[in-house]
């Protein structure tokens, strides 16, 4: 097996060359140029790095508050120096955001930057051997020798330069890591969102010492990511909620509808998949007597890749005893309303050109939805369109058809034969007339953005309902056609918060029924900013019911959809010791991360998404 040369891994120019003549010098100095520790003071009130020494009380109240551009006077400064040294030594350590020109350099923690402040022959060297012994003569030198993006120790005291910037003055300096190359844009950070994701760490590094920012800095993003999970932790294990662990490797893909990752374990000689999802096991611990049980946990779904879809991703479930879906809902605001105020500050973010406003939820049906997107955008559909066309299978058929066409922009089953004659509408326009029956009896594909006239639009459905004159349309075909619908026209729609209730209980295996109506599940959805955020029902706790559920979806696995959920044996048989009534949700942390940071990318709020191998510039000699 070959093995990748470290010069192919750094190749060498003129500036790693540079840096490397610079390494060597500082090691014939200071000995071992990547020594094990720095220890650091805690003048702060806790371990002084840079950002606790920018943010203490103490010494921010110490400091004069300044206009900007003003400079302190001689007596002020004096004066405040002298409480600032009065503070004591202070040792603090961080990365180089400019190479040293002069007598001063900044330091940066990856959050805030600290000036320090070394005057030739006033500093010594900490050379790194056991004893860490003091070089007097060579301090000077060693500061010559850094260079941008260098780890470096500083020991000295606070003080405030002429212009009145906090800096440190160095009385010792020692040398902890060297930066073998360049820093990304000390401007912009990097533009290439491909190495923004392929290298997160020289993102984090570019984005920190970036002069200029769009929004927020990758490192604040992910800081949003923590603190959001962060309170939703809180937040559930204060209502007394019990974080959990299920297996990531099981023997069948459940929980879910979605193609899974395929492994084998050695030793068992079994194979195994990485979940797609926790839910029955997590429905399992509420039958073992686990009332409230949540994971935040990652899933792993063998799909598409896009702006909204990785293939690990992150969720949360939780899982409560005696709630049932409107409770969830409620429960869902209440959390997501405090998580997006710890997280952000606000009830009020930017998504984009939207203010998306998590003080208010709507609530709608599936088919109330679909009407209230006909009123308010009416060129998405046909003329005359009436709710009580979703009660009709071969209506929604056709505007299932007719919809797809709207999103796909082209929709092949809407074909124009030279024989057809368009029935029950009436053109004024004579020539507008003609030059319609022309295009659309071409045998051309009818494309949908193209239905641009009441009357093409009333063609286009007439001739799906002409298609579909003598095909019998189930119950369960028309309950995924209404589905259709609402995903091709209505779901971008959906920007505000807005939970869309009343799903067919067809394409909800794992729900209950709704008392009021045995084709309804009492599930939702939460939608912002056109994505799904969230999913919930009330759990289906009848075994037997529970059975047959599978059963059908097993059917729809052989009939081809590999999608479908596969029966799990043992699940049955743990809703047969008796489950308590329960409802459960799944929320999107990654999703939720995105509205919260404004990042219209999955992978801008996953610290290392999945991407293509990188391709090395001698594999692609090789291939050409």
């Amino acid at each position: 097996m070959s093995i990748i040369e470290f010069n192919d891994i750094i190749e060498p120019n003129d500036q790693t060359e540079a840096r490397k003549t610079n390494l060597a010098k500082m090691a014939e100095l200071v000995g071992n140029v990547y020594p094990n520790k720095f220890a650091r003071t805690a003048v702060s009130g806790k371990e002084d790095t840079i950002t606790s020494l920018k943010t203490c009380e103490s010494i921010i109240n110490l400091l004069p508050k300044l206009a900007q551009g003003e400079k302190p006077a001689p007596e002020l400064k004096t004066a405040v120096n002298e409480q600032l040294k009065e503070l004591g030594t202070i040792r603090m350590a961080g990365r180089l955001t400019t190479p040293p020109r002069g007598n001063f350099v900044h330091l940066t923690d990856g959050k805030n930057k600290l000036q320090i402040y070394c005057k030739k022959n006033t500093f010594a060297l900490i050379k790194n051997d056991a004893e860490n012994s003091l070089d007097e003569e060579n301090g000077w030198n060693a500061f010559g020798l850094l260079d941008h993006g260098d780890f470096v120790g500083v020991e000295g005291y606070l003080f405030l330069t002429n212009t009145g910037e906090l800096s440190i003055h160095v009385e010792k300096l020692q040398f902890l890591a060297k930066a073998m190359l360049p820093m990304p844009d000390k401007m912009h950070g990097i533009a290439d969102a491909e190495i923004r994701q392929r290298q997160r760490y020289a993102d984090l590094i570019g984005s920190s010492l970036a002069v200029e920012h769009d929004g927020l800095t990758t490192r604040e993003v992910f800081e949003i990511r923590s603190k959001t999970i962060s309170s939703i932790r809180n937040f559930l294990e204060a209502d007394g909620y019990l974080e959990v662990e299920t297996p990531m490797l099981t023997p069948k893909a459940t929980g879910a509808a979605a193609r899974p990752f395929a492994t084998h374990h050695n030793a068992l000689d079994i194979p195994l998949y990485a979940r797609i999802a926790p839910e029955l096991y997590l429905k399992r611990l509420v039958v073992g007597g686990f009332e409230k049980v949540y994971e935040l946990n990652r899933n792993f779904r063998n799909e598409g890749i896009s702006t909204r879809h990785n293939p690990e991703f992150t969720m949360l479930e939780f899982y409560c005893a005696y709630m049932d879906v409107n409770g969830m809902m409620d429960f869902c605001e209440e959390l997501l309303r405090n998580s997006v105020v710890k997280a952000t500050g606000s009830l009020k973010v930017t998504f984009g050109e939207n203010e998306i406003d998590f003080g208010k939820f709507e609530r709608w049906s599936m088919k109330d939805s679909i009407v209230k997107c006909f009123e308010n955008n009416q060129h998405d559909f046909p003329d005359g369109f009436k709710k009580e066309w979703l009660d009709d299978n071969k209506k929604i058929k056709a505007l299932s058809m007719f919809t797809t066409s709207k999103k796909k922009e082209k929709n092949e089953r809407v074909l124009v034969d030279r024989e057809f004659k368009p029935r029950s509408f009436d053109v004024a326009d004579e020539r507008s007339r003609v030059d319609m029956e022309n295009r659309l009896q071409s045998g051309e594909v009818m494309a949908a953005l193209k239905l641009s006239s009441h009357e093409e639009r009333q063609f286009a459905l007439e001739r799906n309902l002409e298609v579909l004159e003598n095909e019998h349309i189930s119950d369960e075909d028309a309950a995924k056609n209404l589905v259709t619908i609402f995903e091709n026209i209505v779901e971008e729609k959906l920007i505000q918060p807005t939970f869309i209730v009343d799903y067919p209980k067809s394409i909800s295996p794992l729900s209950k029924a709704s008392p009021g109506n045995p084709n309804i599940a009492e599930r939702f959805e939460l939608f912002i900013n056109g994505m799904e955020v969230a999913n919930g029902f009330s759990e289906l706790n009848d075994p037997l019911e529970q059975y047959q559920r599978f059963a059908d979806q097993m059917n729809e696995r052989e009939k081809g959809d590999d999608e479908a959920m596969i029966l799990d044996e043992d699940y049955i048989r743990a809703l047969s010791y008796g489950m308590p009534p329960a409802a459960g949700i799944g929320i999107g942390i990654d999703r939720l991360v995105m509205l919260l940071t404004n990042r219209q990318s999955i992978r801008d709020v996953i610290l290392f998404p999945h991407l293509r191998p990188e391709t090395r510039k001698t594999e692609q000699t090789e291939e050409n």
